[in-house]
């Protein structure tokens, strides 16, 4: 009796264990990577919460990293979910160029990579884009300066300066592109000048999309060019780090009417600033929308299928063209942003006050 007692309850024991192994490769079997670039803007803490959020809510699991802008410890965060079983990973990477060994072994494991929101450059690993119209973002700043200054009839001549984004990302010569397209046949006829003599890209970048790095630089541009009260018309800035060093820099150091200022993502203390005339504008981004669609993508992939894209030309990474899903941004302005960001239940009012 004891022998047969004993029999059915290791029996019963492995069918527990059994069932258990098995629960765990199901969990297993839908493990999502997310890989973010860092905490210390604003904007990222949104993209992965809402993407861990969303994922979650689909059924999967999700390893959510974030990485300090450190490159390295991004590299050992994406070692670490290829050996962790991640079915899928999603990377916004910190420099689009440094990924290329790592995400190797992941198309040896043939794990497939969505690049989220920053292209990842270099490496056919890559198997989608999800972001926004990066072009599209800086047409719209672009065109807003062209239409404020009444740059078509206006005589001028206007000053600007410009700031855009850190160099390796790729993004940053997008938004870049897509604004000095519009400016730069006025900036051409001396309609618009830029009194620093700093256009070109690689001297208008911000490292890291700092903003103490764009202060410390613009510190510098009033110093040379405006401090004897020569008027600055307008600043373009590619995002709303970069603009509020300029904003920080014109609170200390100038003295004249604040000049047009655009940016891009809404992050709170720059609508705050939109809000109190201090920035112009700022092109609204809405992660939530993004975040939807990776999760379709994600879905798509597990089951086997072809992701959702709408692009499949515009994005070469140096060794493919990655078809890729371009989501609209929104522009805002102090007379949208409610409409925009709090009836859309983006932020609490309280958020803004």
């Amino acid at each position: 009796m004891k022998k047969k007692f004993l029999s059915l309850f290791l029996a019963a024991g492995m069918l527990m264990t059994g069932a258990l192994a098995g629960c765990a490769k199901k969990a297993d079997s839908k493990k999502i990577g997310v890989a973010m670039p860092t905490k210390s803007l604003q904007r990222w803490n949104q993209d992965g919460d809402n993407m861990k959020k969303k994922l979650e809510a689909a059924g999967f699991t999700v390893d959510l990293q974030y990485a300090d802008d450190d490159i390295a410890t991004q590299v050992t965060q994406i070692e670490n979910m290829i050996n962790g079983g991640c079915k899928v990973l999603v990377i916004a990477s910190i420099d689009g160029g440094s990924l290329g060994t790592v995400l190797a072994t992941a198309q040896e494991k043939k794990i497939p990579v969505i690049a989220y929101d920053r292209l990842i450059m270099g490496s056919d690993a890559v198997s989608y884009y999800a972001t926004f119209d990066n072009y599209k973002v800086g047409t719209i700043q672009g065109e807003y300066i062209r239409d404020t200054l009444k740059l078509d009839s206006e005589a001028g001549p206007f000053n600007i300066e410009v700031f855009t984004g850190d160099p390796g990302d790729n993004n940053a010569r997008f938004f870049y592109d897509g604004a000095i397209d519009v400016l730069k046949p006025y900036i051409d006829s001396g309609k618009l000048v830029v009194k620093s003599g700093q256009l070109e890209f690689d001297k208008v970048a911000t490292a890291g999309w700092k903003t103490e790095n764009a202060q410390s630089r613009m510190d510098a541009i009033i110093s040379g060019n405006y401090a004897d009260g020569t008027k600055l018309d307008a600043v373009l800035c590619s995002n709303d780090s970069t603009a509020l060093g300029v904003e920080n820099s014109l609170e200390a150091n100038y003295t004249g009417a604040y000049p047009i200022i655009t940016g891009q993502d809404c992050d709170k203390p720059n609508v705050k600033n939109m809000i109190n005339g201090k920035q112009a504008m700022s092109v609204f981004k809405d992660t939530r929308t993004l975040a939807d669609q990776v999760v379709e993508m994600v879905k798509a992939i597990m089951d086997g299928k072809d992701a959702p894209v709408n692009d499949t030309k515009t994005y070469d990474n140096g060794k493919k063209v990655v078809p890729s899903y371009l989501c609209t941004p929104e522009f805002a302005d102090k007379d949208n942003y409610k409409k925009l960001l709090i009836d859309s239940g983006y932020y609490k009012e309280s958020d803004l006050a």
